[in-house]
């Protein structure tokens, strides 16, 4: 199953009432597709606010996201949490809705041994008949997922694909020895072309939500082999792959997005607690990158 190179984290639209906005994320989804250029979207991961949304709330999206792309794209469920058990029932949930793979997530809080992440995923995707993709972000989770462990996973028929935040030299390393048609996504927007560099796939993204066209005529310059052409875009993107996690410092994902979504004339609403909005100042340095 082809998922695209470029794979947005789509956020979760909410209401005044800061319940789930079905109507924004019907037209979310059309934007993603239509407008940026999305390969395919996940739905519920960390930008979709995972953690403050409930079981229902996502068996709902996943149930939603399915019907309005009706085929036009992938969707990818993410259903990980610190709680194997947990992450079976959201799982089996999921492949119920018909999606077409699941991403699941290190556990955070519990400091799991590098035995006991390969005995989650294994569980979990031992579970199901999806296509599974691992995420290991330790800046979220604490613990960072071995390459060795990652390769070890690679072995399981229906793990095919890891997104990696922890550095190139990992996914320099995981390249190297996974078996063929496993594949890594950055999971960093200002890492995607340094991980190409190295072998990576593609990304799995959160600033396509705002330049979609802009990265997918980066990832395409550079897999045509006009690598200047790539390394321009890049810097042209750059500042835009910062500015939506530390403007004028570090803000946590996705609240800047969110607002950078709303004034792009596509409201999304605002983030649940304990995230909160933009200050001023954010919403001033936002305005002008957008610029």
């Amino acid at each position: 199953m082809d998922f695209g190179r470029l794979v947005t984290a789509m956020v979760t639209p909410f209401n005044a009432d800061g319940a789930i906005d079905w109507n924004a994320t019907g037209r979310l989804i059309d934007y993603l597709i239509d407008d940026q250029e999305s390969d395919s979207l996940v739905v519920s991961g960390t930008t979709g606010e995972s953690p403050t949304l409930t079981d229902e709330e996502k068996i709902a999206l996943f149930k939603f996201a399915v019907e309005r792309v009706n085929g036009r794209c992938k969707i990818i469920a993410g259903t990980g949490s610190n709680d194997t058990a947990h992450s079976i029932h959201l799982t089996k949930a999921a492949e119920q809705c018909g999606v077409d793979a699941v991403l699941l997530v290190v556990p955070y809080y519990n400091k799991p041994s590098q035995e006991g992440i390969y005995q989650h995923f294994k569980a979990i995707a031992e579970a199901t008949t999806l296509p599974v993709i691992l995420y290991n972000v330790p800046g979220r989770t604490v613990v960072s997922m071995s390459a060795q462990t990652t390769l070890r996973l690679a072995q399981l028929p229906n793990i095919i694909a890891t997104k990696e935040c922890a550095s190139t030299d990992q996914v320099t390393q995981i390249v190297a020895d996974a078996p063929e048609g496993f594949l890594v996504y950055s999971g960093d927007d200002s890492a995607a072309l340094p991980m190409m560099s190295v072998g990576a796939h593609g990304v799995i993204s959160v600033a396509s939500h705002i330049i979609g066209p802009e990265m997918k005529q980066m990832i395409e310059a550079y897999v045509q082999g006009d690598t200047s052409k790539a390394a321009k875009l890049h810097s042209l993107c750059l500042p835009v792959f910062k500015g939506l996690f530390e403007l004028p410092h570090p803000v946590p994902n996705p609240v800047l997005v969110k607002s950078a979504l709303a004034l792009r004339e596509m409201p999304v609403g605002s983030v649940r607690l304990p995230l909160v909005g933009p200050t001023e100042a954010e919403m001033d340095a936002l305005r002008e990158l957008l610029k």
